[in-house]
């Protein structure tokens, strides 16, 4: 099967099917049997397609008769991705990609339809590829960056516009690659020289963190296999340090898989102390115990448990994280396909999330820490939470998350967006209980 064909045939079944594309793809490449650079044009072509669908769906409205959602589902798709390669694949000649897909819609037996893709894909061309963008500033944003309208409203409301477009902006384009050292394994040094092929820079002000320019597979790196680092984005390390675990401490993690913070926070703790790490999925708690074997981390109790249900067989803790299930919208750049979640599907989250946090303030320590995150940007989730729970709750108090990284980190509440450190969108939170 070709790249464009394997393509297509992914969407075909992430629509369907729904899931995450990431999964999906690296699960089909696997066992497609492609060269390497087909494998890379395919995930190029899939990852692409979902970025950019609503562009795509609007050129395709402009010139079809029929509404993208009235085509049949495999020649839309065919659409979508001989479209993505004119607009964005400068390495695709103009003839290629429709030819191309012509021969696709020939392949997928839907040769009926082949003179259709062929004239809507010329028609564009001919038009010198210029999309005609509306005037209205949410239905331009929708359309330029490929996020419903709901969606650039309320982050407009929220960020202001410049902001929001800005962060808009960032999620189409590919994410940095940034890994957490692990202190007790490995030096710097010796981190610096194995990875130097990869690009590595050391991060101007978060110590341990490192950004690798040239990607690459590092798990399949011996100072990986050794346990010398893990794959974590620079806003979960800000979180897992914002907990401020010490040395011999007892530490709460609800909400722990895949174990990124849990790990970072491990280290911090020197491998000393207690880590009860718990996720709601028994098959995730695998992730969790397998991470820390692999990172030399004796410290991580891994168990199956329900984060807003209360055990009293958890010990009252010093520290507790509590990083709630939410909207992603803040990881949108990772995982295309959240920026199509509907409206309503999150109108629920933060009374969930509320009832999370409030069950995990059971567990802490009088004098303890409690942390809530989450890896969305909208205040919904973020700040108003936070703030129904401390009216809630006069025995706990909001404390500075991290001043001694960065003044702008020094902040009880804070939302960091791509645009400071060039991470993911997250929300922490951090209170002290004082009785």
């Amino acid at each position: 099967m070709s790249a464009r064909k394997t393509a297509v045939t992914l969407l075909l079944q992430r629509e369907e099917n729904g899931g995450y594309s990431n999964l999906m793809l690296d699960h089909a490449l696997e066992k497609s049997g492609l060269e390497a650079r087909d494998k890379r044009l395919c995930a190029a072509l899939c990852y692409g397609v979902l970025e950019r669908q609503i562009t795509l769906d609007y050129i395709i409205k402009k010139y079809s008769k029929k509404p993208p959602e009235k085509l049949d589902n495999a020649v839309l798709q065919i659409l979508r991705t001989g479209l993505y390669q004119l607009l964005y694949m400068e390495n695709v000649p103009d003839n290629a990609a429709v030819s191309e897909s012509v021969k696709l819609t020939k392949k997928m037996r839907k040769s009926s339809a082949s003179g259709f893709v062929n004239a809507i894909l010329r028609s564009f061309i001919r038009d010198n590829k210029k999309i005609d963008y509306p005037k209205n500033i949410i239905l331009k944003a929708s359309i330029m960056y490929s996020v419903p309208e709901w969606l650039v409203k309320r982050l407009i409301e929220s960020l202001g516009e410049e902001n929001a477009c800005a962060f808009f902006e960032d999620s189409l384009n590919v994410p940095p690659l940034t890994i957490r050292r692990n202190p007790l394994v490995i030096t710097e040094n010796e981190l610096l020289s194995e990875l130097e092929k990869n690009g590595i820079e050391k991060h101007k002000f978060v110590p341990n963190a490192y950004i690798l320019r040239n990607g690459g597979n590092v798990r399949e790196c011996e100072s990986f296999k050794k346990g010398g680092f893990h794959v974590q984005d620079i806003a979960s390390q800000l979180c897992a340090m914002a907990l401020g675990a010490e040395e011999g401490e007892t530490v709460l993690d609800l909400c722990s898989a895949p174990g990124g913070k849990t790990f970072t926070i491990a280290q911090q703790m020197h491998g000393t102390g207690k880590i009860y790490a718990f996720d709601l999925f028994e098959n995730r708690v695998g992730l969790i115990a397998n991470g820390a074997e692999r990172l030399h981390l004796p410290n991580i109790y891994a168990n199956q448990g329900d984060a807003s249900v209360y055990n009293e067989k958890i010990p009252k803790s010093d520290r507790v994280l509590c990083d709630v299930p939410c909207s992603g919208i803040g990881v949108i750049r990772r995982k295309p396909e959240i920026r199509y979640k509907s409206e309503e599907e999150l109108d629920g989250l933060p009374k969930v999330q509320l009832a999370i946090l409030e069950n995990a303030a059971r567990y802490v320590k009088i004098g303890g820490v409690l942390l809530y995150s989450t890896c969305t940007i909208l205040k919904e989730e973020n700040e108003q939470v936070a703030e129904k729970f401390l009216s809630c709750h006069p025995e706990f108090e909001m404390i500075s998350l991290l001043p001694e990284i960065h003044e702008k980190l020094s902040g009880s509440m804070i939302t960091l967006l791509p645009s400071f450190l060039g991470s993911d969108g997250f929300f922490m939170a951090k209170f002290r209980r004082v009785k």
